[in-house]
This record gives structure tokens, C-alpha cells and sequence, in this order.
């Protein structure tokens, strides 16, 4: 079995994680909230003590809206899709915003294709049901996921 560039290799299981690029974590994204929170806070509050009494009610509904902002953020930091391929089963599991679902697929009978192009998404389809993956991978690299799923379908059967 030849090397895989999206999937790893566990025994007698081939899996692909593909997840979100964040560059940050939500615990990290709490603390820059925090720290902006006391920054801005502490200078509406200087303000306020000068005479301009607006500034910390402007300042509070700043921090409200960068917080809804962060919060939409971190709701997403860990969707992914996994997929893996073991024995006679392909399972695939899609996170978003902390909601999962599962799918189940006999290997023989799945179909791997391009949803409408080479760049759209990838469906997985069998028995009448489908799934699409491949959100999480750049749209010119999807042609080449697709083909090592194909390939992994059947290199392992």
C-alpha cells in the first residue's frame, strides 16, 4: 500500500481527518477577549473620569459586539470531518458548531465524485444516501482527496 497524502495508516484502518485551519483556540481567544475587555475597559473608565461620561457605554457595546464575534468563532473552531475506512464499513462524521452526524457506507458500494466540478465539494454516495465532504480542504486539492479515497476502496478490499 503506497503512502497517503490526506489519510493516516492504523493497522488494518485508513482514517482522514480534515479540520479547520484556525489559528487560534477558543481558550486562547478567551484570554485576547479578556485582556481586550480590562485594556478597553480601563480606558473608558479614564475617560469617564475626565468629564466624557458616553465613552464607557460606547466602549461597553464594543466589547458586547467583539464578543458576539468571538463567540461565532469559537462555535466552528472545531468542526472537521473524519472519515475512516475499516473492514467492510466506511464511516464518515461530520462536527459542526458541536452538532454530529454519522454515515455509514457498505465499501463496495460506494461511489466517490465531484458534486458538480472538480472544485465543488466531494459526494460519497451508496444505497440512496449521500454525504458530502471535502469543506475543509482547499477546492484544487479535492480532485486528488477524491482519488485517494477511490484508490483506498479499493486497494483495501
Amino acid at each position: 500500500m503506497r503512502g497517503y497524502r490526506f489519510a493516516t495508516i492504523q493497522g488494518q484502518s485508513i482514517e482522514w481527518a480534515l479540520k479547520r485551519n484556525c489559528s487560534i483556540s477558543p481558550a486562547q481567544l478567551g484570554w485576547v477577549y479578556a485582556s481586550l475587555c480590562v485594556v478597553s475597559m480601563g480606558i473608558a473608565i479614564g475617560f469617564w473620569f475626565q468629564g466624557a461620561t458616553f465613552v464607557v457605554p460606547i466602549a461597553g457595546l464594543e466589547l458586547l459586539v467583539v464578543g458576539l464575534a468571538f463567540l461565532a468563532y469559537a462555535r466552528h473552531a472545531g468542526d472537521g470531518e473524519r472519515i475512516s475506512l475499516t473492514g467492510p464499513l466506511l464511516v464518515v462524521e461530520l462536527e459542526s458548531a458541536g452538532r454530529r452526524e454519522r454515515a455509514e457506507f457498505n465499501r463496495e458500494w460506494v461511489r466517490v465524485g465531484p458534486r458538480l466540478d472538480e472544485r465543488s465539494l466531494i459526494e460519497l454516495s451508496a444505497n440512496g444516501r449521500s454525504v458530502c465532504i471535502g469543506r475543509y480542504v482547499r477546492p484544487e486539492l479535492r480532485a486528488q482527496l477524491a482519488q485517494e479515497i477511490r484508490r483506498a476502496l479499493r486497494e483495501s478490499a
